[in-house]
């Protein structure tokens, strides 16, 4: 494997980079696979921060053609329904004519979107594996400097795409380059700083490579000339939808000073909070008689694992997604179970800890499976 050294920051190209902090041997994918763990790959997550920018960045990156082999976005939860079912609305105010979608995965908006208006919808993805009924015209194809698209468009749109680039900068360059004077650039990502302030471990690894806060996504559309027309906030940490408009006349704005000492404070923070919750957690889990299950077959479970989570009293990973269940999360010795194999069992023991999911992780196996159920988080 040909790991890729990033030298400078990919936001400003400064070449200020100082160490912050190293996670080593994690897994390279978050997968569930069928195959023996000795063909698992891991590699250390090595986190930089520029002095210049306050951008916390991943210094080794793992080749794209392995880290994305096949599609795994997540389309199970009511909550990703839910964010689908808002973007759509929020992209239908700005009354698309023709839609260019980057990375459209399972092609779920342009799906939702046809109750709005059926417009012409081309998604440019490289793994598709859209869903039945799927409207649009897909090209296989990454969307790079090399990519040209022959037909006409007046609205680019992508979903939770941004995070996952290795070169943001050039990416939003690119994007300028074939838009025109009035094009609209229309998308959503992830609220990275409220995720990381609340301890989520899908907010930064190895997909998630950079640290990219409002402060950074804004700064590259005015540098590249877009103009923001609205932002919107979906859930108090989940996504930020973005409409823009392409405008040669926007201004530039600077990064301010401060981002260096509130990043590394954040990232600091989240290392501690970790820390502390996995010695809380073995402490727990070692007075624990009965089984004890993990939810999560996803990074939530890894990190948890890698950082000393003690995986010898962990009878299995449950995840609702059955396409994981009976396999194996990949880095781990774990299998992946249902956990309707809760039902039965008197006052089960799990692990929970997934971010923004925890909640309705909750309520589901209360409700529907095992009201004794008890949760350590």
């Amino acid at each position: 494997m040909n790991i890729i050294t990033r030298t400078t920051d990919a936001i400003t190209n400064a070449y200020d980079l100082e160490n912050l902090h190293i996670i080593k041997n994690f897994p390279i994918l978050m997968s569930c696979v069928s195959h023996d763990k000795d063909v698992d790959v891991v590699s250390d997550l090595i986190w930089q921060i520029s002095p210049s920018s306050g951008l916390i960045q991943l210094k080794e990156l793992i080749p794209l053609d392995i880290l994305y082999r096949e599609q795994h976005s997540g389309t199970t939860g009511d909550l990703w329904l839910k964010h689908h079912q808002s973007f759509s609305k929020f992209l239908q105010k700005y009354k698309p004519k023709a839609v260019l979608e980057i990375g459209g995965g399972h092609g779920i908006l342009s799906t939702d979107y046809v109750q709005y208006d059926s417009i012409p919808w081309t998604i440019v993805e490289p793994s598709p594996a859209p869903v039945d009924g799927c409207p649009a015209k897909i090209i296989v194809a990454l969307f790079d400097e090399h990519f040209e698209f022959q037909g006409d468009f007046d609205t680019i749109v992508h979903s939770h795409v941004f995070e996952h680039l290795y070169q943001p900068n050039a990416f939003v360059k690119h994007l300028a380059n074939i838009m025109k004077d009035g094009n609209q650039l229309i998308f959503t990502l992830p609220n990275m700083e409220k995720m990381l302030k609340n301890n989520q471990t899908n907010c930064i690894n190895f997909e998630h490579t950079v640290f990219l806060t409002e402060p950074y996504v804004e700064y590259l559309l005015a540098k590249h000339g877009f103009r923001i027309i609205e932002k919107e906030y979906f859930t108090e940490c989940h996504s930020i939808f973005y409409a823009t408009v392409k405008d040669s006349t926007v201004v530039t704005i600077e990064l301010s000073k401060e981002l260096y000492n509130t990043n590394k404070q954040i990232y600091i923070d989240y290392i501690d909070y970790h820390n502390k919750l996995i010695n809380d957690l073995n402490n727990k889990v070692q007075e624990i008689d009965g089984p004890v299950y993990l939810f999560g077959a996803h990074i939530f479970s890894q990190y948890l694992l890698v950082c000393g989570l003690d995986g010898s009293k962990i009878t299995s990973i449950l995840d609702n997604d059955p396409k994981k269940q009976s396999k194996r999360l990949y880095g781990t010795d774990l299998k992946v179970e249902s956990p309707i194999l809760l039902k039965d069992i008197k006052n089960p023991v799990v692990i929970l800890k997934a971010g923004f999911y925890n909640e309705e992780i909750k309520k589901d196996i209360l409700s529907n499976i095992n009201a004794g159920t008890i949760f350590l988080e």
